[in-house]
Order: structure tokens, then C-alpha cells, then sequence
């Protein structure tokens, strides 16, 4: 007979939305941490006599205003976008996970307390408050990770304090109370491994959404200006130059939209997989 563990594999295995969620994911990740190596010029090697090329020979997808290729400004962009939306989940969703476990553990003041700045959070439009944050912080990578993480923890919050609460009246949490287990020991061994696969489906939305947003804030100049220019300030910089030079939009902006559907695709399928009522 095989087990629970092989069998989850095995569907994972046979999913083609896991398989393009996953293959488009990790080659973009590759791409973009191999940008020093297989960029076809230096990221800041410009020359004006070809600015604004389209995509051919001289330049497989065309120049910038500055004359730069485009090719190699979407590797070293990835750097900035991937690395902003990947420590952004991991911030958002590990502070989200702690919140939510403990408010559904104490219940009580406690959650009392957690839920309600939780529900003031979202009552704001998210994406407002970062560009207030990202404003106020100045422009740089990690400020713009806080921006972003700063509003972003609190659907994970309630989300893990809703399972938690169905999980800790179950007869194994229960029974561990009663042979004496203390609280983290039974939040950490007990809990947490009985919510980590809604937690790992909402990471997974989580990055998506954070890479839209930090492609909106660096399209409306909020970004950051201290590394290589983000596939949002690649759209922000195509925007004077639209009717001219269509490329030096679509092609970052091409680029957002197949990784945000494949991790859509991604999440989706582990939704469906991991929890099969959901898909009800």
C-alpha cells in the first residue's frame, strides 16, 4: 500500500498546472540568477546610436530609450522582482503564520485583540497603504520589502487562525494537553504541521500578488533605486515611448504576466490537491 506521502507525489507528478507552474518558476528563478553569466551585454553598457531598436539581430529583444538591451535589462530586473517578491512572502507569511497560530491558540483577549488590528489592516486597500510606507521609507529594496510585507501578513493571519481554531480542539491536540505538553510544544509538533498545507497554498498566491504590487509601486516610481531597475520600472520607462517603441513595454510586461499565471496555475492546482474540499 502506498503512502499518503507517495501518493500526494503522485498527483503532484501527474498535475500539468503543477508542471507549468513549477517549469516556468524555477526557469525564471534560473534566468535571473544566471543574469551575470548568460546576459548577452553588461546591464550597464549603453549606447545611444541604437536606442530604442526593435527586436533582431543587434539585440534579440530590442533597446531602451538609453539604448541598453532589453534582453539583458529583463535578466538583472528578475534579480530585483524575485528577490523582493520571494522575502516579501517569506516575511509576510512567516509573521502571519506566528500571529495566527497564537490568536487561535489563546483565543480569548489574545484573539480578541490580533483580529481586530487585523481587521482595521484590511480595511484599508492595501496596495494605498504601501505606497504611503514605500513613500515615507524612501526608495530602496528592503524598505519596499517592508512597504510590502507590512499589509500583505494579515490574510495569512486570519487564514491560520481559522485553521488553527478547528485544529486545536482535535483528540491529538486535546490528548497532548492532558500528558502534560506545553503550549509551543504543542503549537509547534501538533498545529503547525496540521496547517502548513494552507499556509504553502496561500505562499504561493502571496508571491504572485506581491509581484504585481511591487511591479505597480516601481510603474508608479515608488520602487527601488538601489539595484537593477525591476520589471515594473522597465513598464514605467516604456510608457513615454509606447507608440514608438511597443517592445520596451510588452516585453517586461509579458514577462509579469506569465510568471504571476503560472504561479496562479501553481496554486490552484496544490489547492485542489492538497485540499480537495476546497475544490468543491
Amino acid at each position: 500500500m502506498a503512502s499518503p506521502r507517495r501518493e500526494l507525489l503522485k498527483k503532484l507528478a501527474k498535475n500539468p498546472r503543477v508542471w507549468f507552474g513549477v517549469t516556468i518558476t524555477v526557469t525564471f528563478t534560473a534566468l535571473a540568477l544566471l543574469a551575470p553569466w548568460i546576459a548577452p551585454t553588461d546591464p550597464d553598457a549603453m549606447d545611444i546610436s541604437k536606442r530604442l531598436l526593435p527586436p533582431g539581430p543587434e539585440a534579440w529583444l530590442g533597446t531602451d530609450v538609453n539604448g541598453a538591451d532589453i534582453l539583458t535589462a529583463l535578466l538583472y530586473g528578475g534579480r530585483t522582482s524575485l528577490y523582493i517578491g520571494f522575502l516579501t512572502v517569506a516575511l509576510s507569511v512567516s509573521l502571519g503564520m506566528g500571529i495566527g497560530l497564537w490568536a487561535g491558540y489563546k483565543r480569548g483577549f489574545v484573539d480578541a485583540l490580533l483580529m481586530r488590528t487585523v481587521d482595521l489592516l484590511m480595511a484599508f486597500p492595501g496596495i494605498l497603504l504601501a505606497m504611503a510606507l514605500a513613500a515615507l521609507m524612501g526608495p530602496s529594496v528592503h524598505n519596499l520589502i517592508l512597504a510590502i510585507a507590512a499589509t500583505g501578513w494579515t490574510s495569512s493571519a486570519r487564514l491560520i487562525r481559522g485553521q488553527t481554531l478547528s485544529v486545536r480542539e482535535r483528540e491529538f491536540v486535546v490528548s497532548s494537553k492532558a500528558m502534560g505538553a506545553g503550549d509551543t510544544r504543542i503549537v509547534l509538533k501538533h498545529i503547525l504541521p496540521s496547517v502548513f498545507s494552507p499556509l504553502l497554498v496561500q505562499a504561493t498566491f502571496s508571491l504572485s500578488g506581491v509581484i504585481i504590487v511591487e511591479a505597480s509601486l516601481s510603474f508608479l516610481g515608488l520602487g527601488a533605486t538601489d539595484g537593477p531597475p525591476s520589471w515594473g520600472a522597465m513598464l514605467n520607462q516604456g510608457r513615454a515611448v509606447l507608440t514608438e517603441a511597443p517592445h520596451l513595454s510588452i516585453m517586461p510586461g509579458a514577462t509579469i504576466a506569465m510568471i504571476v499565471l503560472a504561479l496562479n496555475f501553481l496554486g490552484d492546482a496544490l489547492r485542489d490537491i492538497l485540499d480537495p474540499r476546497a475544490a468543491k
